[in-house]
């Protein structure tokens, strides 16, 4: 079985070199057919002309370069498109990743049989504030949403056979949620291996508290696209039929209570002078926009098309 292991990179220059010598020693002592593909999203400093270097080195290394930094998602998009091995392996270029996992993963892919293997950083050497606290949270709230039960939905380090990752669509900043995509599109195997997580070499992290409050926007995304994304009607229509039961049943109670006084002879009280009035012209409108919102986002889903997330500027030994 041959081996992809992908690596998308911003600004690595320092790491790249040993990394790759790292990950060769593990292929050769495990005897592994494999590639390296290096997905540089846009780095400012020299990691591309590094991975030129490397691949004049070593065939087996290929490299991607995005125009400008468009976000790791994508960059696991791209590398996505153009692996060729039967198991992917995806690991970050900072080095916290160790490529001595590597064989466990891919046993567990190829022998125990599971779709998708993402690794748990049960040790961490990070910031406990910036970092930790976030990511525990994270993984709570992805936990309780999607029903997926890993620990750390964060890890860079997985691993995954071939149909899956041809199979998900990872954009945004969707790569914190890729054991959930994979199981939406209906891959149900999935594990978890505990792994190493070593302290940071060079550099710094690229973490920061955009990326906190992206992701649990993406969380909430990837919720409904996985409840709604196929029948956006669904969602929108009841909300809309619920808006006009609450517009209807206020103008029939509006309507009742005119009715008894006109009978009664004290109707002095205009019809818009009533609270209620309001309440169910506004909910009458809000049901409205609803269901146009609906109808909209049934269109929408009829008629899209995949447009490019990003702009490739450079490849290296790819076709």
């Amino acid at each position: 079985m041959n081996l992809s292991i992908i690596i998308p990179l911003l600004n690595e220059q320092e790491s790249l070199p040993e990394l790759h010598s790292w990950i060769v020693k593990v292929m050769k002592e495990n005897n592994y057919s494999y590639e390296i593909l290096f997905i540089d999203d846009g780095s400012t400093d020299d990691s591309w002309n590094t991975i030129e270097n490397l691949s004049k080195e070593n065939s087996c290394v290929k490299g991607i370069r995005f125009l400008r930094n468009f976000g790791k998602s994508q960059a696991l998009h791209a590398g996505f498109a153009k692996a060729q091995g039967d198991v992917i392996i995806t690991m970050d270029a900072d080095l916290q990743d160790s490529p001595d996992e590597i064989p466990g993963l891919f046993k567990m892919v190829t022998e125990e049989n599971f779709d998708l293997v993402s690794g748990w950083k049960k040790k961490r050497y990070d910031h406990v504030v910036t970092k930790n606290l976030p990511s525990k949270l994270f993984n709570w709230a992805a936990r309780k949403t999607s029903g997926v039960y890993l620990n750390d939905f964060n890890c860079g380090l997985k691993a995954y056979k071939n149909v899956v990752i041809k199979n998900i669509e990872v954009s945004g900043e969707m790569h914190r949620y890729i054991p959930v995509l994979a199981k939406n599109a209906g891959f149900g195997k999935i594990g978890e291996k505990v792994v190493i997580h070593q302290a940071r070499k060079y550099g710094e992290s690229k973490f920061g508290m955009s990326r906190f409050v992206n992701g649990f926007l993406d969380l909430i995304t990837i919720w409904f696209l996985s409840r709604y994304g196929k029948r956006p009607m669904h969602l929108f229509g009841a909300a809309g039929v619920l808006m006009f039961i609450i517009g209807f049943l206020a103008t029939g109670f509006i309507i009742t209570i005119k009715l008894i006084k006109l009978y009664s002879g004290f109707d002095t009280i205009l019809v818009t002078s009533n609270p209620l009035f309001y309440i169910a012209l506004t909910s009458m409108i809000i049901g409205t926009q609803l269901f146009l919102a609906g109808f909209l986002g049934e269109i929408i889903l009829r008629t899209k098309n995949n447009e490019e997330r990003y702009k490739i500027a450079s490849e290296i030994n790819l076709q």
